[in-house]
């Protein structure tokens, strides 16, 4: 049992030394767009078209093509309900559409949700001008075609 103290302690004293690795961002966004299901498959490319045109590139007129009229949104910077996301997006200026979408890691797909997975620098507090890289995740739900519901880890500006 000592030994099994010991060795806990030294993992636990070790884990300081332990560089974090930072998040990568992946190569191929559209092999992850691939299920075996065809139903998340198409929730997963819904999603991705949707973050490329109207998230990412600021086209508030695409989101109706996207996002039902009821939609929920739980980040308390925004209101819910598909007008109020399309009066906020439309304030922000319109961008090419990228193939792409920006800081993409990952996007998985199970039942009706869709999560994606964002590579996010922050200023290192510790480190006076150094970053470290992080993950951001947003979820939407999906309905009949349509993104009805939102979760990220948003905080009050």
């Amino acid at each position: 049992m000592l030994k099994l103290c010991g060795l806990f302690g030294a993992v636990l004293l070790g884990l300081e030394a332990v560089a974090q690795l930072p998040v990568e961002v992946h190569g191929n966004q559209l092999e992850l767009l691939h299920s075996a299901d065809r139903v998340l498959a198409a929730n997963k490319k819904l999603v991705f078209d949707f973050w490329r045109e109207v998230l990412q590139a600021h086209h508030a007129d695409r989101a109706p093509e996207y996002v039902a009229e009821g939609y929920v949104q739980h980040d308390p910077n925004v209101a819910t309900g598909r007008a109020a996301f399309v009066e906020v997006v439309g304030r922000l200026p319109r961008e090419p559409v990228k193939a792409t979408i920006d800081e993409l890691v990952s996007i998985v797909a199970e039942r009706d949700l869709v999560v994606l997975a964002f590579r996010s620098e922050l200023p290192d507090l510790e480190n006076e001008g150094q970053t470290y890289t992080t993950t951001w995740f947003d979820m939407l739900r999906i309905a009949d075609g349509k993104i009805v519901e939102h979760w990220n880890y948003g905080t009050k500006d």
